[in-house]
């Protein structure tokens, strides 16, 4: 087990272009789970490609256990990786495929049974080891996978969207079990996702990548309550939070044809930032629903209803002459239908305000 260590660290495929990964600086430490997350393009699979020693590092330092590991092979960075492809050998049995990589590092034979059969236990497999691949379900092969990796006993275990063959239901049984694994063992873990769910749910730190260049490395409850720009609270959240430019007023921000009173910490630090127009972020949770005639709040109207049972989230439109949009999350069975006229409230005074130029968090 190792801490791992991004300094600086850079990937540029083509010359005078943008680097694919941007002066990447992240501190993992010995034993911790960190996800990495983004949209397609975000550099997140080319980082840990950089860690696993399969793409070249262009700039800066990529340290294992303090090793750099500028140009040293794949093969001599002691980690393990989980890919998406399962790419177990179809003629071999589920432990011949996990015993695989210690036969070729010509591990005894009796070590390499004991190795598996410790795997085997962790994973819930003990009772497959004698089948084929074909002969498992989609979760039981991604499972078998991570037990190839288990075995080696590696530093670091890598893992590139594991979960994306699978299906939803399968996906969030797996993944559980992914992140118990891992905290049981104890080892540093690297894991690659585009989904923030799985991101959330999953990691003790997140990692948020865009264009190559990192927007927060937090834990979960610190990205969710406070996003470092709006990027980051755009993205994490689901649904995603409202976001709002508005001209400021005096007691707050005007919002259509409503003024929107904010609480004095927060209208302080706009008038800090010196803007006369900012980005007001509200998540769906922090409205109050009330009726239109109540004459407070902005006015708004239903225009789906989304009903989930415990909870249920309101797809909108704010009577503001462009029919912004604006979800809004109540409590199951609401009564609101297609069409209701509603009125908007903010509940908290721990709402996000962004600048609207930069985006980053004021």
């Amino acid at each position: 087990m190792a801490e791992v260590e991004f300094d600086q660290a850079s990937r540029i495929y083509t010359a005078g272009a943008k680097p694919a990964v941007n002066r990447l600086d992240l501190e993992i430490a010995d034993g911790e789970f960190v996800v990495l997350v983004g949209p397609s393009g975000s550099g997140k699979s080319t980082a840990l490609r950089m860690l696993a020693g399969l793409e070249e590092i262009d700039g800066g330092q990529i340290r294992i256990g303090g090793r750099n590991m500028v140009g040293v092979p794949s093969r001599d960075r002691d980690i393990a990786m989980v890919f998406q492809n399962y790419a177990l050998y179809p003629n071999k049995t589920v432990g011949e495929n996990m015993a695989f990589p210690l036969k070729m590092r010509g591990v005894p034979k009796e070590e390499r049974a004991t190795k598996v059969k410790a795997a085997a236990e962790i994973l819930g497999l003990s009772e497959y080891l004698d089948r084929k691949p074909r002969a498992l379900s989609g979760g039981q092969r991604q499972r078998v996978a991570m037990g190839r990796a288990i075995v080696r006993e590696p530093q670091v275990f890598l893992m590139d969207e594991p979960l994306s063959n699978l299906d939803a239901k399968m996906r969030v049984s797996t993944r559980t079990e992914i992140a118990a694994m891992q905290r049981r063992l104890g080892v540093t873990t690297v894991y690659v996702t585009h989904d923030q769910v799985e991101a959330m749910t999953m990691g003790d730190r997140v990692a948020l990548l865009k264009d190559g260049e990192l927007q927060q490395f937090a834990t979960p409850a610190e990205l969710y309550d406070k996003p470092a720009n709006a990027f980051v609270a755009g993205f994490i959240g689901s649904p995603a939070m409202n976001l709002f430019t508005l001209p400021v007023s005096e007691e707050g921000v005007r919002m259509g044809s409503s003024e929107l009173a904010l609480p004095r910490s927060l209208r302080s630090r706009i008038t800090e930032a010196g803007l006369s127009t900012v980005q007001l972020g509200i998540r769906p949770e922090q409205w109050t629903v009330g009726s239109n005639g109540d004459g407070a709040g902005v006015k708004a109207q239903v225009d789906v209803v989304e009903e989930l049972g415990s909870d249920a989230f309101l797809y909108a439109h704010l009577d503001d002459g462009e029919q912004t949009p604006v979800v809004v999350r109540t409590g199951g069975r609401s009564g609101a239908r297609r069409g209701d006229q509603i009125a908007l409230t903010p509940t908290s005074e721990d709402l996000h305000l962004f600048d609207p130029s930069t985006g980053e968090r004021v």
